[in-house]
């Protein structure tokens, strides 16, 4: 397949966990360890981020922060985010594979993907430590990458296009053109568009609806709709050009960038 020559994806959200919800739990107990109590609706608001990251955005949230220095009778520096990582990571570990089916469809996705000539690229906020876990998971269910980026793996990771780059240099892949950036986050969208991809956003499996599938199912039509396109509105600020409710959609997508491409449209 002439045109694009990759898909890269992130993970919990895109193609494994739907609604994204093995950091959920442990991102609520590790701080109530701490003597805060933070929501769901919190912890997901830093979703995609390498988890450092993810800790010191919900320490600066102004409710967080306020909570943060009333009992521990200073602000949150640092310090504290790297205190606050220690425990996390472990625990994250610890329950990520009950967390780690294949998103419906994904399976057969990937192969149609490998069928057109197509690379298959990962990046992740999650660390190597906590993939470590996932990788043999969804192997065994039938998906497997050509490379993974992690957390921690590079000086800078999302926002930037960094985890992009690495990705063009480890799939031998280019331009950016070439190149199709799946993700069901801001911040993971935000790279793929900082790389000069092509981005596509998940809506429905991911953080941005935070529902499990039977939750979604049970839906009346109107109520989905109005979830796809809070969902979608998040995604397409950020600068995805396509929004799809999972990658169980995503071929007709590939089949409509290589058109573009080939009528020599850029992102």
């Amino acid at each position: 397949m002439s045109g694009l020559k990759a898909v890269v994806f992130d993970w919990a959200g895109t193609v494994i966990d739907f609604g994204s919800f093995a950091p959920m739990g442990v991102f609520v107990e590790v701080f109530a360890r701490f003597g805060i109590e933070v929501t769901i609706a919190e912890a997901r608001q830093p979703m995609g981020r390498p988890k450092w990251d993810h800790i010191d955005a919900m320490l600066k949230q102004p409710r967080i922060h306020d909570a943060w220095t009333s009992r521990h009778g200073k602000a949150p520096a640092s310090a504290d985010v790297d205190a606050i990582y220690e425990v996390f990571v472990p625990m994250n570990e610890e329950i990520v594979h009950k967390f780690a089916d294949l998103v419906p469809g994904t399976r057969e996705m990937a192969q149609s993907l490998r069928a057109r000539g197509l690379k298959i690229g990962s990046t992740t906020g999650y660390t190597r430590s906590i993939m470590e876990r996932i990788l043999p998971l969804a192997k065994a269910q039938g998906y497997e990458a050509d490379n993974l980026v992690c957390a921690g793996d590079l000086p800078e990771g999302r926002p930037t296009p960094m985890n992009m780059y690495k990705c063009f240099l480890d799939l031998n892949i280019w331009p950016a053109h070439a190149v199709v950036k799946v993700d069901d986050t801001d911040v993971g969208i935000d790279e793929g568009v900082a790389a000069g991809c092509w981005t596509v956003g998940v809506a429905l499996s991911g953080n941005e609806a935070g529902m499990t599938q039977q939750e979604i199912a049970a839906l009346a039509p109107d109520e989905l709709d109005r979830v796809r396109q809070r969902a979608a509105g998040v995604l397409r600020a950020r600068g995805a050009h396509y929004i799809i409710d999972s990658v169980a959609d995503l071929l007709p997508v590939i089949d409509d960038i290589q058109s573009r491409l080939l009528a020599g449209q850029r992102p």
